[in-house]
Protein backbone atom coordinates (compact mmCIF):
# COMPACT_ATOMS: atom_id res chain seq x y z
CA UNK A 1 0.00 0.00 0.00
CA UNK A 2 2.90 2.35 0.74
CA UNK A 3 4.28 1.69 -2.72
CA UNK A 4 0.84 2.29 -4.27
CA UNK A 5 0.44 5.64 -2.46
CA UNK A 6 3.95 6.67 -3.63
CA UNK A 7 3.07 5.82 -7.24
CA UNK A 8 -0.12 7.89 -7.05
CA UNK A 9 1.80 10.86 -5.61
CA UNK A 10 4.40 10.56 -8.36
CA UNK A 11 1.69 10.38 -10.97
CA UNK A 12 -0.07 13.47 -9.59
CA UNK A 13 3.24 15.36 -9.42
CA UNK A 14 3.86 14.54 -13.05
CA UNK A 15 0.36 15.69 -14.04
CA UNK A 16 0.82 18.99 -12.17
CA UNK A 17 4.23 19.55 -13.75
CA UNK A 18 2.80 18.86 -17.20
CA UNK A 19 -0.09 21.24 -16.56
CA UNK A 20 2.33 24.00 -15.55
CA UNK A 21 4.16 23.81 -18.88
CA UNK A 22 3.17 26.31 -21.59
CA UNK A 23 0.71 24.89 -24.07
CA UNK A 24 2.37 24.22 -27.42
CA UNK A 25 0.39 24.43 -30.64
CA UNK A 26 -0.02 21.37 -32.80
CA UNK A 27 3.01 20.81 -34.98
CA UNK A 28 5.17 23.04 -32.76
CA UNK A 29 8.01 20.55 -32.99
CA UNK A 30 8.24 21.08 -36.75
CA UNK A 31 11.12 23.34 -37.71
CA UNK A 32 10.68 26.36 -39.95
CA UNK A 33 12.87 25.97 -43.01
CA UNK A 34 15.07 29.04 -43.52
CA UNK A 35 17.64 29.82 -46.21
CA UNK A 36 20.46 32.29 -45.59
CA UNK A 37 22.81 33.46 -48.33
CA UNK A 38 26.26 34.81 -47.51
CA UNK A 39 28.13 37.26 -49.75
CA UNK A 40 31.30 35.22 -50.17
CA UNK A 41 32.76 31.75 -49.74
CA UNK A 42 32.70 30.28 -46.23
CA UNK A 43 35.19 31.86 -43.83
CA UNK A 44 35.62 32.90 -40.21
CA UNK A 45 33.84 36.17 -40.96
CA UNK A 46 30.70 34.03 -41.29
CA UNK A 47 31.58 31.93 -38.27
CA UNK A 48 28.70 32.77 -35.94
CA UNK A 49 26.15 31.61 -38.47
CA UNK A 50 27.94 28.31 -38.94
CA UNK A 51 28.27 28.02 -35.16
CA UNK A 52 24.51 28.36 -34.69
CA UNK A 53 24.06 25.63 -37.29
CA UNK A 54 26.75 23.34 -35.92
CA UNK A 55 25.84 23.46 -32.23
CA UNK A 56 22.07 23.22 -32.68
CA UNK A 57 21.23 26.82 -31.72
CA UNK A 58 19.14 27.37 -34.83
CA UNK A 59 17.32 24.11 -34.18
CA UNK A 60 16.64 25.10 -30.56
CA UNK A 61 14.98 28.25 -31.92
CA UNK A 62 12.72 26.14 -34.14
CA UNK A 63 14.69 26.72 -37.33
CA UNK A 64 16.01 24.39 -40.00
CA UNK A 65 18.63 26.69 -41.56
CA UNK A 66 20.45 26.15 -44.83
CA UNK A 67 23.48 28.42 -45.36
CA UNK A 68 24.08 29.14 -49.05
CA UNK A 69 27.65 30.39 -49.62
CA UNK A 70 28.33 33.21 -52.04
CA UNK A 71 31.30 33.54 -54.35
CA UNK A 72 32.72 35.35 -57.36
CA UNK A 73 29.95 34.10 -59.66
CA UNK A 74 27.10 33.99 -57.14
CA UNK A 75 24.76 36.88 -56.33
CA UNK A 76 22.83 35.78 -53.29
CA UNK A 77 21.42 39.26 -52.73
CA UNK A 78 19.47 39.05 -55.99
CA UNK A 79 18.35 35.56 -54.99
CA UNK A 80 17.02 36.96 -51.72
CA UNK A 81 15.24 39.87 -53.41
CA UNK A 82 13.67 37.40 -55.85
CA UNK A 83 12.35 35.30 -52.96
CA UNK A 84 14.64 32.33 -53.52
CA UNK A 85 16.45 32.98 -50.22
CA UNK A 86 14.93 34.20 -46.97
CA UNK A 87 17.92 36.15 -45.59
CA UNK A 88 21.13 37.61 -46.95
CA UNK A 89 24.41 38.70 -45.38
CA UNK A 90 24.91 42.27 -46.63
CA UNK A 91 28.44 43.69 -46.85
CA UNK A 92 27.94 47.12 -45.26
CA UNK A 93 25.64 50.07 -44.66
CA UNK A 94 26.20 51.37 -48.18
CA UNK A 95 24.14 48.46 -49.48
CA UNK A 96 21.42 49.55 -47.07
CA UNK A 97 21.49 53.06 -48.54
CA UNK A 98 21.60 51.64 -52.07
CA UNK A 99 18.46 49.61 -51.39
CA UNK A 100 16.65 52.75 -50.22
CA UNK A 101 17.89 54.81 -53.17
CA UNK A 102 16.70 52.21 -55.68
CA UNK A 103 13.52 51.36 -53.79
CA UNK A 104 14.55 47.72 -53.44
CA UNK A 105 12.09 46.23 -50.91
CA UNK A 106 14.64 44.86 -48.44
CA UNK A 107 15.36 45.76 -44.84
CA UNK A 108 18.43 45.28 -42.64
CA UNK A 109 17.38 43.65 -39.36
CA UNK A 110 20.74 43.31 -37.56
CA UNK A 111 24.37 44.45 -37.91
CA UNK A 112 26.70 41.67 -36.82
CA UNK A 113 29.90 43.68 -37.33
CA UNK A 114 30.03 46.93 -35.38
CA UNK A 115 33.16 47.89 -37.31
CA UNK A 116 33.85 47.59 -41.00
CA UNK A 117 36.99 45.40 -41.31
CA UNK A 118 38.37 47.50 -44.21
CA UNK A 119 42.05 48.41 -43.70
CA UNK A 120 45.16 49.54 -45.53
CA UNK A 121 48.37 47.54 -45.24
CA UNK A 122 51.77 49.22 -45.42
CA UNK A 123 55.39 48.10 -45.29
CA UNK A 124 57.20 48.66 -41.97
CA UNK A 125 59.84 50.62 -43.92
CA UNK A 126 57.22 53.21 -44.87
CA UNK A 127 56.95 54.16 -41.17
CA UNK A 128 53.17 54.54 -41.31
CA UNK A 129 51.44 55.03 -37.97
CA UNK A 130 48.33 57.08 -38.87
CA UNK A 131 45.86 57.33 -41.73
CA UNK A 132 47.44 60.61 -42.87
CA UNK A 133 50.79 58.84 -43.28
CA UNK A 134 49.28 56.90 -46.20
CA UNK A 135 48.68 59.99 -48.36
CA UNK A 136 52.16 60.16 -49.99
CA UNK A 137 52.16 56.45 -50.81
CA UNK A 138 50.95 54.63 -53.90
CA UNK A 139 47.60 53.12 -52.91
CA UNK A 140 46.26 49.90 -54.37
CA UNK A 141 42.46 50.24 -54.33
CA UNK A 142 39.84 47.92 -55.85
CA UNK A 143 37.19 49.00 -58.34
CA UNK A 144 34.64 48.56 -55.54
CA UNK A 145 36.67 50.74 -53.19
CA UNK A 146 37.06 53.70 -55.52
CA UNK A 147 33.39 54.81 -55.60
CA UNK A 148 32.84 54.04 -51.92
CA UNK A 149 35.33 54.38 -49.07
CA UNK A 150 37.95 56.15 -51.19
CA UNK A 151 35.52 58.99 -51.90
CA UNK A 152 35.25 59.40 -48.14
CA UNK A 153 39.04 59.49 -47.87
CA UNK A 154 39.10 62.25 -50.49
CA UNK A 155 36.34 64.30 -48.85
CA UNK A 156 37.40 63.91 -45.23
CA UNK A 157 41.19 63.62 -45.45
CA UNK A 158 42.25 65.05 -48.81
CA UNK A 159 43.47 61.84 -50.43
CA UNK A 160 44.21 62.04 -54.18
CA UNK A 161 43.19 59.64 -56.92
CA UNK A 162 46.52 60.41 -58.59
CA UNK A 163 48.17 58.13 -56.04
CA UNK A 164 45.85 55.21 -56.78
CA UNK A 165 46.59 52.07 -58.78
CA UNK A 166 44.14 49.19 -59.32
CA UNK A 167 44.02 46.43 -56.74
CA UNK A 168 43.06 43.09 -58.30
CA UNK A 169 43.35 40.85 -55.23
CA UNK A 170 46.96 40.17 -56.19
CA UNK A 171 49.32 41.46 -53.45
CA UNK A 172 52.48 41.19 -55.58
CA UNK A 173 52.55 44.86 -56.78
CA UNK A 174 52.29 45.95 -53.14
CA UNK A 175 54.93 43.51 -51.98
CA UNK A 176 57.55 44.80 -54.40
CA UNK A 177 56.88 48.51 -53.71
CA UNK A 178 57.82 49.53 -50.18
CA UNK A 179 56.33 52.98 -50.75
CA UNK A 180 52.85 51.62 -51.32
CA UNK A 181 49.82 50.53 -49.33
CA UNK A 182 47.18 47.96 -50.19
CA UNK A 183 43.54 47.68 -49.20
CA UNK A 184 42.32 44.59 -47.43
CA UNK A 185 40.32 43.17 -44.54
CA UNK A 186 41.95 43.08 -41.13
CA UNK A 187 40.91 39.43 -40.84
CA UNK A 188 42.60 38.10 -43.97
CA UNK A 189 45.04 40.15 -46.11
CA UNK A 190 47.57 40.79 -43.31
CA UNK A 191 47.71 37.03 -42.74
CA UNK A 192 48.34 36.40 -46.45
CA UNK A 193 51.13 38.99 -46.53
CA UNK A 194 52.78 37.56 -43.43
CA UNK A 195 52.77 34.06 -44.88
CA UNK A 196 53.85 35.03 -48.38
CA UNK A 197 56.37 37.82 -47.74
CA UNK A 198 57.52 36.91 -44.22
CA UNK A 199 56.94 40.34 -42.69
CA UNK A 200 54.21 41.80 -40.49
CA UNK A 201 52.55 44.72 -42.29
CA UNK A 202 51.40 47.89 -40.60
CA UNK A 203 47.59 47.85 -40.50
CA UNK A 204 45.46 51.02 -40.56
CA UNK A 205 41.74 50.29 -39.91
CA UNK A 206 39.43 52.83 -41.55
CA UNK A 207 36.87 52.36 -38.76
CA UNK A 208 39.33 53.85 -36.30
CA UNK A 209 39.25 57.10 -38.28
CA UNK A 210 35.51 57.54 -38.53
CA UNK A 211 34.42 55.20 -41.32
CA UNK A 212 31.33 54.33 -39.33
CA UNK A 213 29.66 51.80 -41.59
CA UNK A 214 28.20 48.67 -40.10
CA UNK A 215 29.26 45.45 -41.78
CA UNK A 216 27.86 41.93 -42.15
CA UNK A 217 24.24 43.01 -41.81
CA UNK A 218 21.38 40.55 -41.95
CA UNK A 219 18.89 41.55 -44.64
CA UNK A 220 15.52 40.18 -45.61
CA UNK A 221 12.65 41.26 -47.80
CA UNK A 222 10.50 43.94 -46.20
CA UNK A 223 7.31 41.97 -46.83
CA UNK A 224 8.87 38.83 -45.34
CA UNK A 225 9.75 40.69 -42.13
CA UNK A 226 6.26 42.13 -41.85
CA UNK A 227 4.58 38.78 -42.46
CA UNK A 228 6.94 36.68 -40.31
CA UNK A 229 8.20 38.83 -37.41
CA UNK A 230 8.50 35.87 -35.03
CA UNK A 231 10.59 33.87 -37.49
CA UNK A 232 12.83 36.87 -38.21
CA UNK A 233 13.30 37.47 -34.49
CA UNK A 234 14.23 33.84 -33.90
CA UNK A 235 16.74 33.88 -36.76
CA UNK A 236 18.33 37.09 -35.52
CA UNK A 237 18.47 35.92 -31.90
CA UNK A 238 19.87 32.50 -32.77
CA UNK A 239 22.50 34.07 -35.05
CA UNK A 240 23.54 36.42 -32.25
CA UNK A 241 23.91 33.50 -29.84
CA UNK A 242 25.95 31.73 -32.50
CA UNK A 243 28.32 34.67 -32.75
CA UNK A 244 28.92 34.82 -29.00
CA UNK A 245 29.67 31.12 -28.94
CA UNK A 246 31.88 31.28 -32.01
CA UNK A 247 34.00 34.08 -30.57
CA UNK A 248 34.15 32.95 -26.95
CA UNK A 249 33.31 29.26 -26.91
CA UNK A 250 34.26 26.03 -28.63
CA UNK A 251 34.07 26.82 -32.35
CA UNK A 252 35.65 23.66 -33.70
CA UNK A 253 32.43 22.21 -35.11
CA UNK A 254 31.62 25.48 -36.86
CA UNK A 255 35.09 25.62 -38.37
CA UNK A 256 34.68 22.08 -39.67
CA UNK A 257 31.50 23.17 -41.47
CA UNK A 258 33.33 26.20 -42.89
CA UNK A 259 36.16 24.01 -44.19
CA UNK A 260 33.67 21.57 -45.67
CA UNK A 261 31.96 24.40 -47.54
CA UNK A 262 35.31 25.97 -48.52
CA UNK A 263 38.06 23.33 -48.83
CA UNK A 264 40.70 26.05 -49.38
CA UNK A 265 40.17 27.37 -45.85
CA UNK A 266 42.85 26.49 -43.27
CA UNK A 267 42.86 26.17 -39.51
CA UNK A 268 45.60 28.81 -39.25
CA UNK A 269 43.58 31.42 -41.16
CA UNK A 270 40.43 30.64 -39.19
CA UNK A 271 42.28 31.11 -35.89
CA UNK A 272 43.92 34.30 -37.16
CA UNK A 273 40.62 35.78 -38.31
CA UNK A 274 38.88 35.07 -35.02
CA UNK A 275 41.77 36.59 -33.09
CA UNK A 276 41.67 39.75 -35.19
CA UNK A 277 37.91 40.09 -34.89
CA UNK A 278 38.32 40.01 -31.12
CA UNK A 279 41.41 42.25 -31.03
CA UNK A 280 39.80 45.00 -33.12
CA UNK A 281 36.30 44.70 -31.70
CA UNK A 282 34.86 43.97 -35.12
CA UNK A 283 31.83 42.13 -33.71
CA UNK A 284 31.59 42.88 -30.01
CA UNK A 285 32.24 46.56 -29.34
CA UNK A 286 30.46 49.91 -29.27
CA UNK A 287 26.72 49.61 -28.80
CA UNK A 288 27.03 45.82 -28.76
CA UNK A 289 28.65 45.93 -25.31
CA UNK A 290 25.34 46.98 -23.75
CA UNK A 291 22.75 46.08 -26.38
CA UNK A 292 24.24 42.83 -27.60
CA UNK A 293 25.84 41.65 -30.84
CA UNK A 294 23.83 42.79 -33.84
CA UNK A 295 23.11 46.22 -32.33
CA UNK A 296 22.18 49.16 -34.54
CA UNK A 297 21.22 52.76 -33.80
CA UNK A 298 19.55 55.59 -35.68
CA UNK A 299 22.39 57.91 -34.65
CA UNK A 300 25.05 55.64 -36.13
CA UNK A 301 23.13 55.22 -39.38
CA UNK A 302 22.61 58.99 -39.62
CA UNK A 303 26.30 59.65 -38.98
CA UNK A 304 27.46 57.35 -41.76
CA UNK A 305 24.77 58.60 -44.13
CA UNK A 306 25.88 62.21 -43.61
CA UNK A 307 29.50 61.24 -44.31
CA UNK A 308 28.56 59.47 -47.51
CA UNK A 309 26.47 62.45 -48.62
CA UNK A 310 29.42 64.81 -48.04
CA UNK A 311 31.62 62.42 -50.00
CA UNK A 312 29.16 62.36 -52.89
CA UNK A 313 28.54 58.63 -52.57
CA UNK A 314 24.81 58.93 -51.86
CA UNK A 315 22.27 61.68 -52.44
CA UNK A 316 20.84 63.73 -49.60
CA UNK A 317 17.21 63.03 -50.57
CA UNK A 318 17.53 59.25 -50.11
CA UNK A 319 15.17 58.03 -47.37
CA UNK A 320 17.70 55.59 -45.96
CA UNK A 321 15.62 54.94 -42.83
CA UNK A 322 13.20 52.79 -44.78
CA UNK A 323 15.90 50.18 -45.44
CA UNK A 324 16.66 49.18 -41.84
CA UNK A 325 14.74 48.53 -38.64
CA UNK A 326 15.67 48.36 -34.96
CA UNK A 327 12.70 46.11 -34.22
CA UNK A 328 14.74 42.92 -33.88
CA UNK A 329 17.92 44.11 -32.15
CA UNK A 330 19.22 46.01 -29.10
CA UNK A 331 17.65 43.48 -26.69
CA UNK A 332 20.90 42.34 -25.02
CA UNK A 333 20.40 38.81 -26.34
CA UNK A 334 23.35 36.63 -25.38
CA UNK A 335 25.38 39.25 -23.50
CA UNK A 336 25.71 36.84 -20.57
CA UNK A 337 27.84 34.63 -22.86
CA UNK A 338 30.58 37.26 -23.05
CA UNK A 339 33.52 36.41 -20.75
CA UNK A 340 33.47 38.49 -17.58
CA UNK A 341 37.20 39.22 -17.53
Amino acid sequence: MVQARFSIRALMAGVLAWAAMPLMPAGAMELDKVSFGTNWVAQAEHGGFYQALADGTYKSYGLDVTIVPGGPNVNNRIQMVAGKLDFFMSANSLQTFDAAANKVPVVAVAAIFQKDPQVFLAHPEAKVSTLADLKPLTLFVSKEGMPTYFQWLKAEFGFSENKVKPYTSNPQPFLVDKNSAMEGYVTSEPFAVERRAKFVPTVIPLADYGFSSYSTLIETRSAFAEKNPDLVQRFVDASIIGWYRYLYGDNRAANELIKKANPEMTDDLLAYSVAKMKQHGIVDSGDAIKDGIGAMSDARMADFFDKMVRAGVVKRDVDYRRAYTLRFVNKAVGVELRPKN
